[in-house]
């Protein structure tokens, strides 16, 4: 039971992140991604697409990435003055 309970408390993390990021990126255009790893990206609102969660596909110019929302731990935006 405790183990379901964590892993219900983990899904749901998930979820929220991946709702998150689609609802800020939708709000602001363009979104500050940092991954587990501490690598850092940026996706825009133009060429991303929110998959089947938690999958996130960004096309760039020269190539695709698949971000998955499972190993973002914090994202940000850019403050233009």
């Amino acid at each position: 039971m405790f183990y379901l309970l964590i892993l219900i408390v983990y899904m749901g993390k998930i979820i929220m992140m991946y709702q998150k990021l689609k609802e800020s990126l939708k709000k602001n255009g363009e979104l500050m991604l940092q991954f587990d790893s501490g690598e850092t990206a940026e996706i825009h609102k133009h060429n991303t697409e929110f998959l089947e969660e938690p999958m996130i596909k960004v096309d760039g110019d020269d190539e695709t990435h698949w971000f998955n929302a499972e190993k973002i731990e914090r994202y940000w935006i850019h403050e233009h003055f």
